[in-house]
């Protein structure tokens, strides 16, 4: 799971923008689930699996904006 968060963290721009997309943002949920579990952060894991399993549908566009800005999605750690 660590070589997922670290190959994830190591996108370039683009890629991070193109799985940003409406449909493949699931890619950024899985990302953050994976994200928690490495931590052991229960509450993370917990916001994730609802991530999933709602599908927030802004999620995306905050997604993109933070990408653009931040050059990573926001999470809490």
């Amino acid at each position: 799971m660590n070589a997922f968060v670290k190959w994830m963290d190591n996108l370039g721009l683009v890629w991070k923008i193109i799985l940003a997309l409406p449909v493949l943002d699931i890619v950024w949920v899985i990302y953050r689930l994976m994200r928690s579990i490495d931590k052991g952060s229960v509450l993370g894991i917990v916001l994730a699996i609802i991530l999933i399993v709602i599908g927030l549908p802004f999620l995306w566009l905050i997604d993109m904006i933070t990408i653009l800005l931040t050059r990573h999605v926001i999470w809490l750690d």
